[in-house]
C-alpha cells in the first residue's frame, strides 16, 4: 500500500493490475481495476457478443489508518454477470476480507541494505521466492458414472422423435461436458457401439465437445471414402461450422480432409464451405494471421480464381460467401456481372453479406451497372438483390433517383417488388428512408403513374420482440415471374444486441425456367433458363449447402409424377450456440468457476408444391426447435464449495405458407406466418455447503406459456387468405417435389 494519491502498477494474486489510490485524514482507499490485470487465465467464450457474456468487475480495500498505524483493513471484490442475449440469466460473486490489529509487540530491528533479495539471504539463506497462485482445490468425484454409464442413462432422450423437446437439449449440454474431460478411447468406443438411428446426434455431442481426443475420435472413426456414413460426415461438418470457440487444429484438419479424396462431391462441397465458415469464426477472434487461415484463404481464392467447372465455381462460392475474405470481392464482382444463372445470384448475394465499409463506391458502380443492365441483360433475382445491396449501404441521392426512376419501366412483377422496397424501407424506418424521403419531395419520381403498379410481389419487415437493449426482426420478400410462378421467396430473422447483430436464420427457395408447364411467356433475360427449383439456408451466420428439389425438365417430370407430401429437411440437428467458461481469481485467494452454455435442437424443412390443375403454387418453410440455456458459478476449495445453478428452456415453433393462384392476372396471394405457443420454463439452485457438513440449498422454479402470434407479411393482404383460398381436394397433377 501506499499514503498518497495516485496510480501505480501491482502485483498480487490478481495478477499486474492497475491500482488508484485515494488518501484522506484517517484512511486510504485502493481501487483495483480488475480488468487490466494480467495473469494467464484459462477458459474460453463466443466471439459473436448476441451470444457473449457481459462481465462487471469492482475491487475496493479501505486501509483505517489511527497514529500511523493501520488498524483496520476492509476489502469487498465484485464479479457480476449476465448473458447478452437473455438478461434473466445473470449472477454475481462477492467476496469479503476483514483484517483487524489486535495486538502490538516489539519486533526485530530495522535492516538496511541496497536490494531485498541480499536482505532476506542474510536473515536466512534457507528463504525462497515463491510466486503468487491462488488455491487449486479439485474435489473428488465418488461415485461417478463412466461416459459410458452416462451415455447409456440420457440416450434415449436423444433420439430422432424426441428432439423437439427441451429433455433433449439439456442431455445434450451434460453430456458434452462429461466427453471435455474424456479420452480419445473412451469416445470411440461409444461411437463404435451405438446404431445408425442415434449416431448423429451423437456426432453433433462429440464434434461440439470441441477438444484434442474428441476431435481425434470422431476423425478416426469417420470415413470419407465411403458412402455409408454420408448423414454422419455431413452433421460432422455443420457441428464444424457452428463450433463456438473453433481452433487452428480444425480448420487445419480440414483441410487436410479436402485435398484428399471422397466418395460423395456433396460432401467435399460441404467441407469447404466449412472451411470458409472457420476462417471468418477465427479472424472474428483476432486469428487471421494465422497459418491454417492463411492457407484456407488462398485456397478459396485460389480455387475460385482458376475453377472452370460450374460445380466448383458454386462450392468456392459458397465458401467466399461464409469466409466474407476482403480480397474476395473483385472476384465476387466479375461473377455477379457476367456470369450466368445460378453463379450470378450466388456471387451476389455473397457481396450482399459483407459490411457495409466494403461496399465502396467502386463496388457500388458494378451493382449499378448490373441494375439499370448497362452492359448486359441480367435476371430479375441478380438485379433486385443488386439494388438491396445499394439501398442497404449508404446510397448517394442520385442512385436512389435512378433506381425509382426505373419504376415503371421494369418487367410488371419487378415493379411491384421495387416498389415494396421502397415502401418497406419508409414504412420501417430504415437507414436508407431519409435519403428516399429526400428523392420522393420531386414530382418526377413520386407521382400516381409510378406508385399504382399493380402486381403480387411484396416485402415486408417487422418486428418479432423488442426491447431497450435488443431486437429481433424478420423480414419476406417473394418475387414472382410475369407468369404468376414462383421466382423467389426470402425469409430472414435477426436478433440484435446492442451494436452486434447475428443472422439468425435465412431460407430462400428459388424456382425458375417452370413457365413452359403453363404455356406462359418467360420474362426478358430469362428465355433460356433450365427449369429448376431448390432451397438456399443460413443459420447463425452459417451459409449451408443448397438443397435442390429438382434440376432440368425431366428431373421437374419426374418429380411430380413420383411426388410424395413429405417436406426436405434442409438441417436438422443439435447447435452448440453459447459457450463461455471463465476461471476468476479471487483476491482472498479461492477460486471461482463460471460455466456458461447454451444450445438447441433444431430442424427446418422447405417445401413447394405445383398444381397444374388448380394454377396454384404453394411454398412452406417450417422450423421448429428446442432452446436450452444453463448458467453455473461455483467456488470449490477444502473448506467451503458454493455455488448458483440458472437455466431457462422453451420449446418453439413457427412456420412460413405462401399461396399463389396464378389463373387470372393479378394473382390471388396469400401470405402467412405464424409463431406457435410456447412453454418459459426458469430454474434456479443456490448451495453451500461447509467442510463440517453444515450448509444449505435454495431451490426456485418459475414457468409460463408464451401465447402464439401470427405476423404481417403484406401490406394488402387483407381478407385474402381468409376469402380467396377454400380448402382443395388432392390433385394428381400436383404434389411435393
Amino acid at each position: 500500500m501506499q499514503l498518497s494519491s495516485g496510480t501505480t502498477n501491482e502485483v498480487d494474486i490478481s495478477g499486474d493490475c492497475k491500482v488508484t489510490y485515494q488518501a484522506h485524514q484517517d484512511k486510504v482507499i485502493k481501487i483495483k481495476a480488475l480488468d487490466s490485470c494480467k495473469i494467464e487465465r484459462s477458459g474460453f467464450t463466443t466471439p459473436n457478443q448476441v451470444f457473449g457474456v457481459t462481465s462487471k468487475t469492482t475491487s475496493v480495500t479501505t486501509y483505517k489508518i489511527e497514529d500511523s498505524f493501520v488498524i483496520a483493513v476492509l476489502s469487498e471484490e465484485t464479479h457480476t454477470f449476465g448473458v447478452n442475449f437473455l438478461r434473466n440469466i445473470a449472477g454475481k460473486i462477492v467476496s469479503k476480507q476483514k483484517l483487524e490489529l489486535k495486538t502490538t509487540e516489539a519486533g526485530p530491528r530495522l535492516m538496511s541494505g541496497k536490494q531485498v533479495a541480499a536482505i532476506i539471504k542474510a536473515v536466512d539463506s534457507k528463504y525462497k521466492a515463491l510466486s503468487i497462485v491462488g488455491q487449486v482445490f479439485q474435489s473428488e468425484c465418488k461415485g461417478c458414472p463412466s461416459l459410458s454409464e452416462h451415455w447409456q442413462s440420457i440416450r434415449k432422450h436423444l433420439l430422432p422423435d424426441n428432439l423437439s423437446k427441451a429433455e433433449a437439449t439439456r442431455s445434450f449440454l451434460v453430456f458434452i461436458h462429461h466427453l471435455r474431460t474424456a479420452e480419445k478411447e473412451e469416445i470411440l468406443q461409444i461411437l463404435k457401439a451405438e446404431n445408425k438411428e442415434i449416431l448423429p446426434q451423437l456426432v453433433d455431442a462429440v464434434t461440439s465437445a470441441q477438444t484434442p481426443d474428441s476431435l481425434d475420435a470422431i476423425l478416426d472413426f469417420l470415413d470419407f471414402k465411403s458412402d455409408s456414413s454420408i448423414i454422419l460426415q455431413e452433421r460432422f461438418l455443420y457441428a464444424c461450422g457452428f463450433a463456438s470457440h473453433p481452433n487452428e487444429e480444425l480448420l487445419r484438419a480440414l483441410i487436410s480432409k479436402f485435398k484428399g479424396s471422397f466418395a460423395s462431391n456433396d460432401i467435399r462441397e460441404t467441407v469447404m464451405i466449412v472451411i470458409g465458415a472457420l476462417v471468418r469464426k477465427l479472424c472474428q477472434n483476432e486469428g487471421c494471421k494465422l497459418k491454417a487461415v492463411v492457407e484456407a484463404e488462398k485456397l478459396i481464392l485460389g480455387g475460385l480464381g482458376k475453377a472452370e467447372k460450374k460445380e466448383d465455381i458454386m462450392m468456392y462460392l459458397l465458401a467466399l460467401k461464409n469466409a466474407l475474405i476482403p480480397e474476395g470481392i473483385p472476384l465476387l464482382l466479375k461473377y455477379a456481372e457476367a456470369g450466368e444463372g445460378p453463379i450470378s445470384h450466388l456471387a451476389i448475394t455473397s457481396l450482399q453479406r459483407y459490411d457495409a465499409p466494403f461496399i465502396t463506391n467502386e463496388v457500388k458502380k458494378t451493382l449499378n451497372r448490373i441494375y439499370h443492365q448497362n452492359r448486359k441483360v441480367h435476371e430479375k433475382t441478380v438485379r433486385t438483390t443488386a439494388a438491396a445491396i445499394i439501398l442497404t449501404n449508404n446510397p448517394s441521392y442520385m442512385e436512389v433517383k435512378n433506381i425509382l426512376l426505373s419504376i415503371g419501366e421494369l418487367p410488371k412483377e419487378m415493379n411491384k417488388y421495387m416498389l415494396a422496397i421502397i415502401q418497406d424501407i419508409i414504412r420501417f424506418e430504415m437507414p436508407a428512408s431519409k435519403m428516399v424521403r429526400r428523392v420522393l419531395k420531386e414530382m418526377v419520381a413520386h407521382n400516381y403513374d409510378r406508385f399504382a403498379k399493380i402486381g403480387s410481389s411484396s416485402a415486408y419487415t417487422g418486428y418479432i420482440e423488442r426491447s431497450p437493449h435488443s431486437a429481433s426482426t424478420y423480414s419476406l420478400d417473394i418475387l414472382y415471374s410475369g407468369s404468376g410462378i414462383l421466382r423467389r421467396s426470402n425469409l430472414n430473422i435477426f436478433q440484435y444486441i446492442g451494436n452486434a447483430h447475428v443472422h439468425a436464420s435465412q431460407v430462400v427457395i428459388e424456382a425458375q425456367g417452370l413457365e413452359a408447364l403453363i404455356a406462359a411467356t418467360p420474362d426478358e433475360g430469362e428465355e433460356n433458363l433450365d427449369s429448376y427449383a431448390g432451397l438456399s439456408a443460413i443459420l447463425f451466420d452459417v451459409q449451408l449447402r443448397p438443397v435442390t428439389f429438382f434440376s432440368g425438365y425431366s428431373d421437374l417430370m419426374s418429380k411430380i409424377l413420383s411426388a410424395s407430401s413429405d417436406p426436405i429437411s434442409v438441417v436438422k440437428g443439435l447447435i452448440l450456440l453459447m459457450d463461455h467458461s471463465q476461471e476468476l481469481q479471487l483476491q482472498s485467494g479461492l477460486k471461482a468457476n463460471m460455466e456458461i452454455q447454451g444450445a438447441l435442437a433444431i430442424d427446418i424443412s422447405g417445401a413447394m408444391e405445383f398444381s397444374l390443375w388448380y394454377r396454384e403454387s404453394k411454398t412452406r418453410v417450417k422450423n421448429r426447435l428446442a432452446v436450452v440455456i444453463t448458467g453455473d458459478i461455483t467456488v470449490d476449495s477444502s473448506f467451503v464449495k458454493a455455488g448458483l445453478e440458472i437455466s431457462t428452456e422453451t420449446e418453439a415453433g413457427m412456420e412460413f405458407i405462401s399461396t399463389v393462384q396464378f389463373s387470372q392476372y393479378p394473382f390471388f396471394v396469400c401470405l402467412q406466418m405464424d409463431k406457435d405457443e410456447a412453454p418459459l420454463r426458469q430454474f434456479e439452485t443456490k448451495y453451500e455447503r461447509l467442510s463440517t457438513g453444515r450448509g444449505y440449498v435454495l431451490r426456485k422454479r418459475k414457468e409460463k406459456l408464451v401465447a402464439g402470434s401470427e405476423f404481417p407479411l403484406h401490406q394488402e393482404n387483407s381478407e385474402m387468405c381468409k376469402v380467396v383460398f377454400a380448402p382443395q381436394p388432392e390433385s394428381t397433377s400436383g404434389g411435393w417435389f
